[in-house]
């Protein structure tokens, strides 16, 4: 099956501008409306100047009149309620432009961003949008950053950095960053973060030919072996090709669920930490040169119910790794896999499904150890299994394969599939994909087919 013909609805960004939008001064006084709840004031701003003297308080709303808002350093400190969250948006969805040296900055809680747009410039010091470590419970929702890139691709900053906790990034569509850094960074602390990522596009992101290019990484190798507990779920990943990490996993207890992955250069890495789940995600390549699925590295990893179709890629790009370690590593380095669970995976029409012991060589000796391999089926692939070193005491059970030639631990292709929404599923889970219920991107962007 060919997946360009299958039509996806996604939510994107930026409506073209009016040159009367483009031109037009914000200058006006601000204004403050009579609450229209019992909630809170609601207040009109033109001006960065008239923001910086509000004073906010829970159930407040602020709305930022049309236009390009030029060079603008929005920092939004206060603080809501649960009850009373406060709320930044914009007068118009899509005419409200912040360009050429412009950034965001979120600290503090219950506060919502709504609306934003970023194009036309590049942030020279900061990240684009970043929660300090003082933003918990807040949220960035229905917003725009659009080849927002410097001309120098060294230079190296992050389009959304996320810090403090139980924050969400939704409904926003990220496309087109081309220079040093990773697109969005969950930063870890002492304590879990508890974030959530979902039903953004993270639009196509050309080949940055150095480390640096991953669309989300979770930690960073020094904090590597603390819980993050962030939930990446429901988002569309569109020609990502940074870097051969689409997302690269650094900390504990993280779950990768119900994305879909297409056309991508890559693979999703748990690259350092233990007990992270990459589960129920759809990971389309139609052939493309280098296209990845999912590889594991770290202790007590779960990956299931994942659906891996027309990948090129072998060895660590293979549909499912199981990298080999070194014996002592630094916190940088590849640790040894441990009891990784994969099942219930169902891998189609690529080049290798399974490679176990992936990057061997003279310093990665430790061979994956423990753990199981069961229950995964195998549809039209060059190689079925490739095994580079022997894993230790891992079970491989009642996999289906519909090769000629079947290693142990594989029986002849049974009854389980049928094809659905024309890919293959389980016949006792069928279930439509989530990218054809619901909208992926801003509410009230355009709409992509491809």
């Amino acid at each position: 099956m060919n997946y360009k013909d299958l039509t996806l609805s996604l939510f994107l960004l930026f409506p073209v501008l009016s040159q009367a939008c483009a031109s037009e001064k914000i200058t006006e006084d601000i204004h403050v409306s009579q609450p229209q709840t019992k909630e809170g004031n609601i207040y009109h701003v033109g001006s960065i100047e008239q923001f910086n003297m509000l004073k906010l308080q829970p159930g407040d709303k602020v709305i930022f009149k049309k236009g390009v808002w030029k060079d603008q350093q929005i920092n939004i400190k206060a603080n809501g309620t649960k009850d009373k969250p406060i709320l930044i948006t914009v007068e118009k969805a899509g005419e409200t432009v912040f360009s050429g040296n412009s950034n965001l900055k979120i600290d503090g809680s219950w506060l919502v961003v709504d609306g934003f747009v970023f194009k036309d410039g590049f942030s020279e010091k900061a990240d684009v949008i970043l929660f300090t470590k003082n933003a918990s419970n807040s949220r960035l929702t229905n917003s725009v950053i659009f080849d927002y890139n410097p001309s120098d691709k060294t230079r190296d900053y992050k389009w959304v950095s996320l810090n403090g906790e139980n924050n969400r990034v939704d409904h926003c569509d990220f496309t087109g960053k081309t220079h040093q850094g990773t697109t969005l960074v969950v930063w870890l602390d002492e304590k879990p973060n508890y974030h959530k990522i979902d039903y953004n596009y993270f639009g196509p992101r050309p080949a940055l030919g150095v480390n640096g290019g991953e669309t989300i990484r979770i930690g960073t190798s020094t904090w590597s072996m603390h819980d993050s507990y962030t939930t990446v779920e429901n988002n569309v990943f569109d020609k990502c090709d940074g870097e051969m990490e689409i997302i690269s996993i650094k900390s504990g207890h993280n779950i990768i669920n119900n994305n879909l992955f297409y056309e991508c250069n890559g693979t999703v890495t748990f690259r350092h930490g233990n007990f992270n789940t990459v589960s129920n995600n759809y990971m389309i390549g139609n052939g493309k040169k280098s296209t990845g699925g999912i590889r594991v590295i770290g202790e007590n990893h779960k990956v299931f119910g994942n659906y891996l179709q027309g990948l090129d890629g072998n060895g660590l790009r293979a549909a499912i790794a199981v990298m080999n370690a070194l014996e002592k590593p630094q916190l940088h380095e590849y640790f040894q896999v441990i009891d990784a669970q994969i099942y219930d995976n169902i891998i189609v029409d690529s080049k290798e499904a399974i490679n176990l012991g992936s990057g061997k060589n003279e310093t990665r000796v430790l061979a994956p150890k423990g753990g199981f391999l069961k229950n995964n089926y195998v549809i039209n692939t060059r190689t079925l299994l490739k095994v580079e070193d022997e894993p230790q005491g891992m079970l491989i059970e009642n996999n289906q394969a519909d090769a000629s030639q079947l290693p142990a631990g594989f029986i002849k292709m049974g009854t389980d599939l049928i094809k659905s929404d024309d890919i293959w599923q389980k016949k006792s889970n069928i279930r439509v994909p989530f990218w054809k219920n619901v909208k992926i991107g801003p509410e009230w962007g355009s709409t992509k087919n491809f």
